[in-house]
């Protein structure tokens, strides 16, 4: 009895996400293959989804996913951009292989191309956007999985779960119900108990929104901070450094006089040393004086 009461404590709880996140939601459009997924319309037009039948699809599905042994044999997909990040992260979670972007035509029908492969199942975001997959798959009798919307194309679908696959946010909490739903079955998540995964991780993040975060994060001020902190303390401090790197006098250096000696440069003086004696010149030859640096 109390197994009972805590699923379906659960079930109440993912369906009040899916409401926050606008699941219900569908179009003005219905299609007639979507109506027995349909719980009324709204006076604008808008078609509202069951998200009781949704939370049964979503079950169906993981039980079918859990069924697979090979999680590599399981291709999840996403053409539109507000998917591609959460099915990115249900890939990371599952186990299963992950495109997204565009659909490149022939990967499941042509042998000939690299990135050819025979999967299993197929999970897609959008039948209507994926609609070169779905047919590559019917070709090759996969198993085709889609989140449909009201004015969705059932045809080669076949598992429909009922939502709405526009929203940013509904397509985030929808892959995560999944992903967890998954990890359920597959006894990595105890039944009933939270997720440690955060369901923002599957929602989309705007370019510049991501930028300004980048820009947020507090620049270097001193490098002697940051080498004293981050680099290793007490190694990159100037108490390790011997004295005489820091000191302020200069090593000496050799003075050339009239014999190229380094004895003759020692003994001279430094830098107080007379300049070197003239050398005579023939007669009749020119010189063109350079600059010795001797004042």
């Amino acid at each position: 009895m109390a197994t009972t009461a805590r699923s379906l404590s659960t079930k109440e709880a993912d369906i009040q996400m899916m409401l926050a996140a606008e699941v219900q939601l569908g179009t003005k459009n219905c299609d007639f293959q979507m109506e027995r997924y349909v719980f009324k319309r709204r006076n604008d037009g808008i078609y509202i989804i069951n998200l009781g039948k949704t939370w049964e699809k979503l079950q169906m599905a993981a039980r079918v996913i859990v069924a697979i042994e090979n999680p590599k044999d399981i291709i999840v997909q996403s053409a539109r951009p507000y998917g591609q990040r959460a099915v990115l992260k249900f890939a990371q979670y599952t186990g299963a292989n992950a495109i997204a972007g565009r659909h490149t035509p022939g990967t499941f029908t042509n042998q000939l191309q690299t990135s050819y492969s025979e999967p299993r199942l197929l999970i897609l975001t959008d039948p209507r956007t994926d609609h070169q997959p779905i047919k590559e798959a019917a070709l090759g009798n996969i198993p085709t999985i889609a989140f449909c919307d009201t004015d969705s194309p059932m045809r080669y679908v076949d598992i429909c779960i009922p939502a709405n696959n526009k929203g940013k946010h509904s397509i985030g909490v929808l892959f995560w119900l999944l992903a967890r739903m998954v990890q359920q079955m597959r006894g990595a998540v105890a039944p009933g108990h939270k997720w440690d995964i955060m369901v923002d991780l599957f929602f989309y993040r705007e370019p510049e929104e991501a930028k300004e975060k980048e820009e947020e994060l507090p620049a270097i001020a001193d490098y002697t901070d940051y080498a004293t902190t981050t680099l290793g303390g007490a190694e990159w401090s100037a108490a390790n450094i011997p004295d005489s790197h820091w000191s302020g006098d200069a090593a000496p250096v050799p003075v050339v006089t009239g014999e190229w000696t380094a004895e003759t440069a020692a003994v001279d003086g430094g830098w107080d040393a007379a300049a070197p004696p003239a050398v005579p010149v023939p007669a009749g030859v020119d010189v063109v004086p350079a600059a010795t640096g001797w004042d």
